[in-house]
Order: C-alpha cells, then structure tokens, then sequence
C-alpha cells in the first residue's frame, strides 16, 4: 500500500517553477512565487545578453568577482545558488586551472540553465550539484579545500538571503583555504543586511562591502585573512580586469577606497 505524503514531505519536495523572459536582448531568469501568481513582478534571479552570453550582464554579479583583485590563480571556485549560470560560466571559461563547482537546490533551475542560458556540461573541472547549500558547505570533506565562495542564495519572493545564519557562515569559512575570500550578494533591507555583516565579521578576519547598486543589491567580500591594500597596485589590476575581462573593476576599488575612509572616520 502506498504511503500517504504528509504536508511537511510536499513542501520540502516543491520546487518553484522557472520560467524567462526577454527584452531588448537580454534573456532572465525568474522564479514562480507561491505567494503571488503576478509573473510580471518576478524578481530577476540572473540574466544573459543573448549577443554576448559568456559576459555577465548585471552590475552585482559583477561584482561578484570582486576577489579577482586579490587572486587571479584560484585551484577551486564554488557558486552556491547558480541563477541564470553567469558567474558559473564566467569561472569556468577564464580560469581553465581551476574546478568550478556550483550547488542549486532547485532541479529546475539547474535544467533551464542547461537549455536556455548556455551552461555547459559537466566535465573533469565543472561540476553542478543538485543539493541544499548549507548541506555542501557542513561537509567536513569540504573544510579547507575551498579558494573562493560566491553566495546568491535567494527565494521566488527574494527579501533576503535564504540562508544568513551565522552556522551557515561559519561552515562557509570553514570551507575556505586560509587565505580563502567569499562574496555575497545582500539584496536585502537594512536590519537583515546588517545581520548578515556581523554574522560573516565573527568568522572572518574582514568584511568589506562597496556601495549599493542601482537594483538595490550589496555585494560583500569576507577574508579569510586580512589581505595588505595597495590601491595602487589594485588600480592596476582592476584595469587588466577591464580590458580583459569587460568587467567594472575600477569602480569597486573606488567602492573599497570609500569603505576604508569611511571605516577610519
């Protein structure tokens, strides 16, 4: 006889639907709220200029990559919440000696990332994993093996990061070489977003963010351990970033320069 799912095991099974849209050449990705069946007001979850696919096209996952200007020979690179695929991608094209790993509980997600948004398959240096975020980073065969943590973890509703625990940040930091570094994307109001600084601050030795963006999204880099600040030297890297990578690297060096100012006030 077979057994009757309870409620509990529906909602952990659910998984909200995906579904795109594009305009003027650009292709998203969006989630299907369970509490508001208006598909028009579904938050972007990642996007693609379809002339261009391997760019990344919004101005936060850019900045995503803000580790680029501390190192550029990462050996393991991990994405938890892959979106529409950019920074996944990008990783995997321009840093061909390294692993690239991304987590995404949503099989959906990880299917429509594969048929509309150009994610490859995997291979011996890219690996797409079908599982909770917070179960990857607790695994202790994980602690230590990590160079770089990119976190976009957000719901259909996304009105703040859907893990943001400090046991969350602390398996993230475990995760990470000693002179590891993650990146966090804190689209979220002030009281959430504050918590989440002081949740990396207890496990990190720094905790940096640039300004906000026009789409009202905070990135973050938490440091393993404190890097040394030449901004001379940063200037030079973020135009090589530039130029190489078409990415806006000289802004979030400006973004760094105006935090430590701030900071020393």
């Amino acid at each position: 006889m077979m057994k009757k799912k309870n409620k509990l095991d529906v909602l952990i099974n659910e998984h909200p639907d995906v579904f795109v849209s594009e305009f003027r050449g650009v292709r998203s990705l969006h989630l299907a709220s369970t509490i508001n069946s208006d598909t028009s007001c579904a938050p972007i979850q990642g996007s693609m200029r379809l002339a261009v696919p391997d760019q990344i096209e919004l101005e936060y996952v850019q900045q995503m990559n803000l580790w680029m200007l501390f190192n550029m020979v990462p050996k393991h690179i991990v994405q938890l919440g892959l979106g529409a695929a950019s920074l996944t991608k990008f990783c995997y094209r321009h840093f061909p000696n390294a692993v690239v790993t991304a987590v995404d509980l949503n099989p959906k997600v990880i299917a429509m990332c594969r048929e509309q948004f150009k994610l490859p398959a995997d291979d011996e240096r890219l690996h797409v994993l079908e599982m909770d975020a917070f179960d990857f980073v607790r695994s202790p065969a994980r602690h230590g093996k990590i160079d770089v943590i990119q976190v976009d973890l957000y719901d259909a509703e996304a009105e703040g990061p859907v893990l943001d625990s400090a046991e969350f940040y602390e398996a993230c930091a475990a995760c990470l070489t000693s002179e590891g570094m993650m990146t966090v994307n804190l689209f979220a109001n002030d009281v959430q977003r504050q918590k989440n600084i002081e949740a990396m601050q207890a496990f990190f030795d720094v905790v940096v963010w640039l300004p906000e963006v026009h789409d009202a999204n905070v990135v973050a880099i938490a440091f393993k351990a404190a890097p040394e600040i030449d901004f001379e030297i940063l200037y030079q890297r973020a135009a090589i970033l530039r130029v190489n990578y078409k990415l806006q690297a000289p802004v979030w060096v400006n973004g760094l320069k105006a935090w430590m100012l701030r900071e020393d006030d």
